[in-house]
């Protein structure tokens, strides 16, 4: 991919990468483990992302 991106297509990137973290600690003790995995998880070999 190319160095230069358009805007539109880095903000996507970017929050492509701060939603693919996993759910915190304390969010599964808060909510006493009803949340415990991150189901938009992604990895960057397997899924394609659509931007």
């Amino acid at each position: 991919m190319s160095k230069n991106k358009p805007l539109g297509r880095k903000l996507r990137l970017a929050r492509a990468l701060k939603s693919n973290s996993p759910v915190p600690a304390w969010v599964i003790i808060k909510t006493n483990g009803k949340f415990r995995y991150n189901f938009h998880r992604r990895n960057w070999r397997r899924n394609d992302l659509k931007v």
